[in-house]
């Protein structure tokens, strides 16, 4: 793949030999040349091993045994077409996952494939499909995937088959971005169809009667990367299938499901759950037969440059500086970087660092290539394609490479910072590994308690289990919206009378998304109380005016993008969401693509434009960002001791208030600037939970200790809660307010959480500190009123978890990662005692493992 390593190794042979001839040493080892370098991963590890700069860092050094592939014989049900393309593609055999995701396809069983990631999933639902559609000229098949990118990606892999194989099938991508004639050609005349689920939702099943051919012929649905669809987004995903399943039986027909996940703690759980199935009738496919290389997992601590502030080695430039020993030995590599900022910054680093190291002179630019959201999609797809086709060595990266886009085989991970999760930190580590005799997992930590937490007890991530995916079809709030939906797609049948419809739905009533007949029936009268739906004829119709899914968002996302727009050429050459901007595209900032600067000259924020000419600066921008938490309303009060409960309406308010240069290279603070932006407001509902100031002085604790413990009883109560109601960490926003305060914190500098006005206090002054818990989307999906109706049963759970937890002082799993021989756990324990939670007698059970949501890291597109 990389001819300059053929070229290095001949050459450093032949210098070998010239040096031995010359000093007649024979086979005497000759004194290596100043000049040469070695390459390969072998030479990395063992130069770090014994690398007084590297070595003494190290927090843990793993070695995973290497696994051979392991084959089964292509299954005889597979057409001989595709067999035939294999047998070109110089496939004889597959490996035995593959082949018993096939058989159990073949046999009409939903299935869910939960290999490691690049185990080559793809051809498990590929084959399937195309084997059906050879069968039977008339047959379709839908593919779900979260992402634009990713479906853009897989269209390209699954064309290379179909044309290989010969087939006359016409495959298209469905989404916001396809032209207009493009959308009637792939309603009209497509089998395969790939899409995502807000497309789904919005823009197939609310007109499903113009993709009547398609749905009449639909035999399978394929959703891949299945653990992203977990929490409330995957919550609306259940529903979005429900209707899908029930359009399609209106069409005719029962199609199977096939799904393919990074590896979770539950996936034919949650693949049941998500399909509103039984358990017994997922098949799981786990076993991977895909060969892996011998990995080496290095958990990297660096130095510590302030003893007394506990301060360690930039994590940026550690991360680069490990990264170069890669690059300069051409070992294909990736480094995910925790921001976009980041990757641009380490991008810049990485270049000058390796220099002409990455191949001949200035070869660096185009070797080592940046990706993440905001890139323009032709530069996306070019980076992709360099990297499959070996012309780029190293690419830094945000979680926009997380999910399944096709890179090739690279041969080392590096993690600048904790993910955020065990399973996270898993399938990026696995993106490395596929060929070659060895390969690298490297995570670099930063100061931040959660990764000093994992270099103190990295157990934790090498020897954990992934954490599971929750779901909660049943959260009313979600499930009344997708109701409406169903109803406007098919008139609900909830008796014998009347004219039957198409399909065989049921004649004696029917169901929705796992409610009985008698709960659909009252569901929809309470519509029909409020002038959505009339019954008539056994049946219940949509009258409602407005097209309910445009009203429905499946993900909690903000407006349209925000066009960059280089003022020397006049050309588009990038695009941010609507948050993003207001930390990377205010006035002045610097804002980095390609490793390359450019100034914000003008933000013109209502058409969502952003101005920018290219500089050379010596420093880059960072925004300074407040926020706070205001009680609007009061809906439900209560009390549990000390402790006063409420429940109502919260305002979070999220404002840029100024960036600061910050110097490349060194670091250093170069000056601060003002932002005048408007507020990022959500409105949403929360639960909140108030000790008095005269409760916090029975402790005469330093109040820093109380706010720490009381922030560590908070964690515990998210992390029951998000168990309890089966959502997704990031569903659940946690904030403390000390009621004495409406100061915001600087997110940039990574400071602790938000104050927030007191709610039961009614003015400023006091010390009546209050943990809120709010769901993290506007409007709110009605988490909080739950968590305020169980909040003495959670609260017990979070005693329970917090006093079992084998940790001495805290950890990820109670009371959050704390600094060492803190006393936030034992303080955590008495706050819940003096509440009037009872200390715990029953059995200790584990602790629950749960995805930690990394607040720097901007979700990509």
């Amino acid at each position: 793949m990389f001819p300059e390593r053929a070229i290095n190794n001949s050459a450093a042979l032949k210098s070998s030999a010239a040096l031995k001839n010359c000093a007649g040493l024979g086979g005497v080892q000759p004194v290596k040349a100043p000049w040469s370098h070695t390459t390969g991963v072998g030479s990395v590890v063992n130069a770090w091993l014994e690398s007084g700069r590297v070595r003494p860092y190290f927090a843990a050094h793993q070695l995973l045994e290497p696994q051979a592939a392991s084959h089964a014989p292509i299954p005889e049900g597979l057409a001989p077409v595709l067999q035939a393309a294999l047998a070109r593609r110089g496939i004889r055999s597959l490996y035995t996952h593959q082949a018993e995701a096939i058989e159990a396809a073949l046999a009409g069983r939903h299935v869910v494939v939960a290999t490691p990631t690049a185990s080559g999933k793809s051809l498990c639902f590929h084959l399937p499909v195309l084997n059906a559609l050879c069968e039977d000229a008339d047959a379709s098949a839908l593919f779900l995937y979260p992402t634009k990118a990713l479906s853009r990606d897989q269209e390209h892999n699954l064309r290379e088959l179909i044309n290989g194989s010969g087939l006359d099938l016409a495959a298209t991508v469905y989404d916001g971005d396809t032209p207009g004639d493009a959308r009637r050609v792939a309603r009209e005349r497509c089998r395969i169809v790939l899409t995502n689920p807000d497309m789904l939702h919005a823009g197939i099943l609310p007109s499903h009667a113009r993709w009547a051919t398609f749905l009449r012929g639909l035999r399978y649905i394929v959703l891949d990367e299945l653990h992203t669809y977990r929490g409330v987004f995957g919550s609306h995903m259940a529903h979005v299938l429900a209707r899908l399943l029930r359009v399609a039986r209106f069409h005719g027909q029962a199609p199977q499901v096939i799904a393919a996940t990074a590896t979770i703690g539950n996936p034919r759980e949650h693949a049941a759950q998500l399909l509103g199935v039984p358990v017994d009738q997922v098949t799981l496919v786990a076993n991977s037969g895909a060969p892996r290389a011998t990995r080496r997992v290095f958990i990297y601590n660096p130095p510590v440059v302030n003893e007394e502030l506990g301060i360690r080695a930039s994590t940026l430039k550690q991360a680069v500086s490990l990264t170069a020993d890669l690059v300069r030995a051409r070992i294909p590599t990736i480094l995910f970087g925790p921001s976009r900022n980041s990757v641009e910054v380490m991008l810049k680093y990485l270049r000058a660092k390796v220099g002409d190291g990455a191949g001949p002179p200035g070869a660096a630019s185009h070797a080592i290539m940046g990706y993440r959201g905001g890139y323009l999609p032709q530069q996306r797809r070019a980076i992709e394609q360099g990297l499959r086709n070996g012309e780029i060595l190293c690419v830094v990266a945000t979680n926009a490479l997380e999910l399944g886009i096709d890179i090739g085989d690279l041969d080392a991970v590096v993690c600048a910072g904790y993910p955020g999760s065990v399973a996270g930190t898993w399938q990026r580590f696995g993106r490395a590994g596929r060929r070659g005799d060895q390969s690298i997992a490297l995570l670099v930590c930063s100061s931040s308690a959660l990764d000093q937490y994992l270099a103190r007890e990295p157990e934790y991530l090498l020897a954990g289990n992934a954490e599971e995916a929750r779901i909660d079809p049943t959260n009313i709030e979600i499930l009344i919206q997708h109701l409406k939906c169903a109803c406007f797609e098919v008139p609900f049948e909830l008796s014998a009378a009347g004219t039957r419809v198409a399909a065989p739905l049921p004649a004696r009533g029917e169901g929705y998304a796992g409610l009985g007949v008698d709960e659909t029936r009252d569901a929809l009268e309470y519509l029909g109380q409020h002038g959505l739906v009339h019954a008539s004829g056994g049946r219940y119709h949509w009258t409602g005016e407005a097209f309910p899914a445009t009203h429905v968002s499946l993900r909690n996302i903000g407006w349209d993008n925000f066009v960059i727009i280089d003022v020397a050429t006049q050309q588009s050459i990038g695009e941010l969401d609507w948050r993003a901007a207001h930390t990377m595209l205010h006035e002045q900032a610097i804002y980095q693509q390609d490793a390359e600067q450019f100034q914000v000259e003008r933000l013109d924020f209502d058409n969502h434009k952003a101005f920018v000419r290219k500089v050379e600066p010596d420093y880059f921008t960072t925004a300074l960002t407040y926020r706070t938490v205001s009680v609007i309303e009061t809906h439900r009060t209560g009390r549990l001791g000390p402790a006063e409960l409420g429940a109502g309406d919260i305002k979070v308010l999220e404002k840029v208030t100024g960036y600061k240069k910050i110097k490349f290279f060194t670091h250093e603070n170069a000056g601060y600037g003002d932002v005048h932006l408007p507020e990022i407001q959500m409105h949403t509902t929360s639960f909140w939970l108030t000790l008095r100031e005269d409760f916090v002085a029975r402790f005469a604790l330093p109040r820093a200790t109380f706010i720490d413990a009381l922030r560590g009883v908070g964690r515990a109560l998210e992390t029951v809660s998000t168990l309890a109601l089966m959502c997704d960490p990031r569903d659940i926003g946690q904030t403390l307010g000390d009621g004495g305060s409406d100061a915001g914190h600087d997110e940039a500098q990574g400071g602790g959480e938000a104050p927030g006005r007191n709610p039961s206090a009614g003015k400023l002054g006091g010390f009546d500190p209050t943990v809120f818990l709010f769901d993290a989307h506007p409007g709110g999906v009605g988490l909080a009123p739950r968590i305020f109706e169980r909040a003495e049963e959670l609260l017990e759970r979070a005693s329970l978890l917090v006093e079992h937890c084998p940790c001495p002082s805290g950890c990820p799993a109670c009371v959050g990662p704390v600094a060492e021989h803190a006393q936030t756990k034992s303080v955590a324990v008495d706050i819940l005692r003096e509440i009037g939670i009872p200390e715990q007698r029953r059995s200790p059970t584990p602790a629950p493992r749960f995805e930690t949501a990394v607040a720097e890291s901007p979700s990509e597109p």
